[in-house]
C-alpha cells in the first residue's frame, strides 16, 4: 500500500472562499472530547455568545445561547435566523421558572432550539414543568456539587453543563462518580477554560462537550481589518 494514500486519508483539506477568512474557529483540542450525539449530529464544540455576527461566522457544532436577563423570544428568534447549527437555548431556572419556563422552553421548541438549558437554581418542581411541555433535551447547568443529581435526572435532565470556573474539571470529575450508577455513559458538556491545557483536563476529567467563549472577537477582527484598510490607503 502507498504510504502517501495512508497519509492523505488523515489530512483533512480546508476549503474556503476569499470572503470568509476570519471565521471563529474552535480550540483544536476540543476535537479530542468524545463528543455528544443530539439528534444524530455530533457535537464536541460549543459556542458561547449572544453575538449573532460570531455565531453566524462561526465553526463550533452547536450554539449556548444563554444570558444573565429574563429569556426574551426577540433574542432566540434572532439567533434563530443566523445559527447554521443547534442551539441550546436557556430558559430560565432563577429568577425565571416554573410555568414561565415552561412556556419559553415551548417557544425555543417550536423555534428551532434542539435543547434548552436550565439555570443551576432551578429546582425540581421547574424540571417537572417543562419537562411535561417539551420533547427536547432539557440541560442543567451545575456550578457546585451541593446539588442531588439523581433528583435532577428523575426529574428529566438529559446532560449537565458544568460551568464551575477555575473549578470546572474538579467539578466534572465530581460529577461523573455520581451519575457513575445511573449511566456511566450520563451527558457532561463542561467549560473549558482559556489554555489548550486546561480544556484537555476538562476533557480527561469526563466532559464529553466543551464549551469556548467568543467575548470581544467581532470588535477585535474588526479593528484589524480596520487597520489594514489604513495601510491600505495611505
Amino acid at each position: 500500500m502507498d504510504s502517501n494514500a495512508s497519509v492523505n486519508k488523515k489530512f483533512v483539506p480546508d476549503i474556503s472562499s476569499e470572503l470568509r477568512q476570519d471565521i471563529v474557529k474552535s480550540p483544536d483540542v476540543i476535537k479530542n472530547a468524545s463528543g455528544i450525539r443530539l439528534f444524530g449530529k455530533r457535537i464536541k464544540s460549543i459556542i458561547y455568545t449572544m453575538d449573532v455576527a460570531v455565531i453566524a461566522n462561526s465553526n463550533a457544532d452547536a450554539v449556548l445561547a444563554v444570558y444573565p436577563w429574563t429569556p426574551n423570544t426577540k433574542i432566540l428568534s434572532a439567533i434563530s435566523t443566523v445559527s447554521n447549527v443547534p442551539i441550546l437555548a436557556g430558559i430560565g431556572g432563577g429568577l425565571t421558572k416554573g410555568l414561565r419556563s415552561a412556556t419559553i422552553g415551548s417557544f425555543a421548541e417550536e423555534n428551532g432550539a434542539q435543547a434548552v438549558v436550565l439555570n443551576a437554581p432551578a429546582k425540581t418542581e421547574t424540571i417537572l414543568s417543562v419537562e411535561h411541555v417539551v420533547d427536547i433535551p432539557i440541560i442543567y447547568t451545575v456550578v457546585n456539587d451541593s446539588i442531588n443529581v439523581k433528583e435532577r435526572i428523575d426529574a428529566g435532565v438529559d446532560a449537565f453543563n458544568v460551568a464551575g470556573g477555575k473549578n470546572t474539571a474538579k467539578l466534572v470529575r465530581w460529577l461523573r462518580r455520581e451519575v457513575a450508577d445511573i449511566n456511566p455513559h450520563f451527558p457532561i458538556i463542561a467549560s473549558g477554560g482559556k489554555t489548550s491545557e486546561q480544556i484537555q483536563e476538562t476533557i480527561d476529567a469526563g466532559a464529553n462537550a466543551i464549551t469556548f467563549t467568543a467575548y470581544g472577537v467581532t470588535e477585535s477582527t474588526f479593528q484589524k481589518k480596520m487597520e489594514i484598510y489604513r495601510q491600505d490607503h495611505q
